[in-house]
Order: C-alpha cells, then structure tokens, then sequence
C-alpha cells in the first residue's frame, strides 16, 4: 500500500475529507458510494461497484429484485425453467 502523504483529523461526527486531487485521480464525484474495508490494523476506502451476489463478477452487473447478480448468473437462472 503506497502512502498518499496526506494527513487528515477525523471531525466530532466521525468525518474526514479526502483531499481533491485524490478524488480526482480516483474518479471519485459527490454523493459517490464508497466501501469500507478493514484489514488487519488497516481501513481500506474504495469506490464501490457492485458485485454479483452470487460468484463475485464485477462484469456487466444488474440490479434484481435489490440485489445485485452479473449477466452470466442471469442466463444460468434462466436455463433452470
């Protein structure tokens, strides 16, 4: 993990603000999701995409019914009927 070599305080609400060029340089807009992670002794910030709930794909990713399944699960839920 290389270190942005920036230093931000934490706010009385729990807030800290990523500085402008990061979220430039990470395509990162107001009001985008973002994802927490934790690892280790670590809090890891990623722009959120979602995720196939069933394998994991990133790739070509709907919304069914509030979750999220990729093109390929689709197609194989469909060979079932």
């Amino acid at each position: 993990m290389k270190p942005a070599g920036v230093v931000r305080k934490v706010d009385q609400l729990g807030r800290i603000v990523l500085p402008k060029s990061l979220r430039k340089r990470y395509m990162m807009n107001e009001g985008d999701p973002v994802e927490i992670f934790v690892q280790a002794d670590h809090i890891i910030l990623e722009r959120y995409r979602p995720k196939c709930v069933f394998c994991g794909s990133m790739t070509e990713v709907s919304e069914f019914k509030e979750r999220d399944v990729c093109n390929v699960c689709i197609g194989e839920m469909q060979q079932l009927n």
